[in-house]
């Protein structure tokens, strides 16, 4: 029988994206409803291949990450697990150090010889090409692709720097800061976080060992930021081995809000395996959390991150700032 489409003996498109190819099936599919004709060989190859794509298709995975580089010659956990989370997507990695200029009080200013300024950012410059140097000798070893940066700004303004340059990225990693540092790594979190538009993932200053996903804890309150993190981590989710979607008591998404269930019906679409649990709070929202996931052998925390203002978080404490402190885990955050 001759094909409804009346291109029986025509080479259908083998590019299942390319208009033309659909546009010959659909006209099949139509015509074979009303007359009950029949496929030809082609097009029923296209369809069967068309349905096959998508039902094996997959997120958009991570291909272009900027990691942020602690200045100095300390360790740079960030930097570390940066080039392992590269490994896992084949992605390129963009490192990112800054060169401060120089903090001049505005009551000795135009007083401190011209000399001093320049011998400050000299300093700057070099503290800022040591990561640099190392982070592009790790590229090298790890056989990665991706490159290095140096950029000039003030201390106060270097998160939303890094935070509009982060918008041309897949993901930015930053080490979380360590007690009593004087370095911009908060900064550059909540600029990631507020400018960006990304996700942005906070590797704890302790951490040793590279990524891994056995199990991973997605934190859920029915919140935007939290649908943002769960959208943002689908990359990660179908690598994992585990996921728990994790519900704190008191946090009970309001009327009309998505529940766990739902959100791991949403997943389960996705080819994810999912459990929903809802634990207790003891101490707060993100001590909670922490806890469970250290008590559950988790290595991997998705959660929405600065539900309330920054300002809020930072005078009356909430779940991003208790993570942001306390942190033993990867976390992604997402706003």
């Amino acid at each position: 029988m001759r094909c409804s489409c009346g291109a029986g003996r025509a080479r259908a498109s083998a590019d299942l994206v390319e208009p033309g190819g659909r546009s010959k099936l659909l006209s099949c599919r139509i015509l074979f409803r009303k007359t009950g004709s029949h496929f030809c060989g082609e097009c029923s190859r296209l369809y069967r291949a068309i349905a096959s794509s998508r039902r094996t298709a997959r997120p958009a995975m991570i291909k272009d990450i900027l990691v942020h580089l602690s200045p100095g010659e300390r360790r740079d956990p960030g930097a570390d697990f940066s080039l392992s989370v590269a490994a896992l997507f084949g992605a390129s990695l963009t490192g990112v150090a800054f060169a401060y200029e120089p903090v001049i009080p505005p009551s000795v200013f135009g007083t401190i010889p011209a000399e001093l300024i320049a011998a400050q950012k000299q300093q700057s410059v070099k503290a800022a090409a040591a990561p640099a140097a190392r982070f592009q000798e790790g590229l090298r070893l790890a056989d990665l692709h991706g490159g290095t940066r140096i950029l000039d700004a003030g201390v106060p303004v270097s998160g939303d720097v890094f935070g509009r340059l982060a918008r041309l990225f897949d993901l930015s990693i930053v080490t979380q800061a360590e007690p009593d540092s004087l370095g911009a790594e908060d900064l550059v979190v909540e600029g990631a976080l507020f400018e960006a538009g990304r996700p942005v993932l906070v590797v704890p200053y302790v951490q040793t060992a590279g990524i891994t996903l056995e199990r991973v804890v997605v934190a859920w309150d029915g919140s935007r930021q939290a649908a943002r993190a769960c959208a943002d981590s689908l990359p990660f989710l179908t690598k994992a081995t585990r996921v728990e979607v994790v519900m704190v008591s008191g946090e009970r998404p309001k009327a009309g809000e998505v529940q766990g269930a739902d959100v791991a019906q949403h997943l389960a679409r996705h080819d994810i395996k999912v459990e929903v649990k809802r634990i207790s709070e003891a101490g707060g929202i993100g001590e909670t959390l922490l806890s469970y996931a250290a008590d559950s052998g988790a290595d991997f925390l998705v959660m929405g991150g600065y539900g309330h203002s920054r300002l809020r978080e930072f005078v009356l404490g909430g779940a991003t700032r208790g993570i942001l402190d306390a942190m033993t885990l990867p976390v992604l955050l997402s706003h």
